[in-house]
């Protein structure tokens, strides 16, 4: 029996705008209803190649010819018929997030977005035993705790390592893309994305119960210690401590553990922040060898190192 889609309604309900937004295109206003910037399709070089209308709906790339409708563009990104275009738009419309936005609510895919408001979609597709995983240390295990995985996706994160981040509710707020192949940059977020306030990880960190919290410098920091058995961890996503971050960290935990990279960056940045929540806390600077990474550490090794960080929290509780 053949499935019928109404071509037509499926063209009125979804915005060309919520698309190239699910599909994190970044593009700049050159009009009233005009945008324009590089193709996501054939991802060529032209920043000025790919022009959308939104008033109308549609788009059209002067490089690569592309152009139509909202079907045209999601066949051409996920290289579909038009049928299976309109199959996943139907889908994105009865989803309990659909992707139409009103009027009132629409906004340039440049301008920035809060940090705190949560995605209207999720990345699907991702491959959680990527061999780069295994190399980091990663094991399958954790790596679908955390929902991190190679995407083979269109898009921002086209072939890269994406890592998903969100807020202290738990909710989706951004992805990370880390390249797995010397491609630059290596790590990428959609503009507009202010980590300096939000911290890797605080929502399974505060779910722990813990009084004490660990911070790291990065995502795979965080990822194996949490994989050690110390879940009450997060990452700065540098190694800087912004005013956010310092407010997240205070109002959840009442001792604070530093186990930053063994380099003079790390060495610098564990002094002043320690210095800094000192003046509100107990903390402790865990120092590890010249140039080692928490990351670079076995399980085993990981549990030594903080073990007696661990054991003067549980004697000051």
């Amino acid at each position: 029996m053949i499935n019928w889609l109404d071509f037509h309604s499926i063209k009125r309900g979804v915005t060309l705008e919520s698309v190239l937004r699910h599909y994190h295109v970044e593009l700049r206003r050159s009009g009233k209803d005009q945008c324009r910037g590089c193709c996501p399709i054939h991802r060529g070089d032209g920043p000025d190649a790919f022009h959308v209308n939104l008033a109308r709906n549609v788009f059209h790339c002067f490089a690569c010819d592309a152009g139509g409708t909202v079907l045209d563009f999601v066949a051409a990104m996920e290289h579909c018929s038009l049928f299976e275009a309109a199959q996943r738009l139907e889908a994105m419309l009865s989803s309990s997030a659909p992707m139409k936005l009103a009027q009132s609510e629409k906004e340039l895919v440049t301008e920035r977005r809060r940090v705190s408001a949560p995605l209207n979609f999720a990345l699907t597709g991702i491959d959680c035993a990527h061999p780069y995983l295994a190399e980091r240390g990663i094991t399958e295990k954790t790596a679908v705790e955390f929902g991190v995985g190679f995407y083979a996706g269109s898009g921002l994160m086209h072939r890269r390592l994406v890592v998903p981040i969100h807020n202290a509710a738990g909710k989706l707020i951004a992805y990370c893309g880390r390249s797995v192949d010397q491609t630059q940059p290596r790590y990428r977020v959609p503009k507009g994305f202010a980590k300096s306030e939000v911290l890797f990880n605080i929502h399974r960190a505060a779910a722990t119960g813990e009084t004490s919290i660990i911070v790291v410098e990065g995502f795979f920091d965080c990822m194996k210690v949490h994989q050690a058995g110390m879940r009450s961890v997060v990452a700065l996503m540098g190694s800087a401590l912004y005013e956010p971050q310092r407010r997240a960290l205070l109002s959840r935990f009442p001792q604070v553990i530093l186990m930053f990279d063994g380099d003079i960056t790390g060495r610098k940045a564990s002094i002043a922040i320690a210095a800094k929540l000192r003046l509100h806390c107990p903390v402790q600077v865990v120092d590890l060898a010249v140039g080692v990474q928490p990351d670079q550490l076995s399980m085993e090794e990981i549990r030594t190192t903080l073990e007696p960080a661990l054991q003067r929290r549980l004697a000051v509780r």
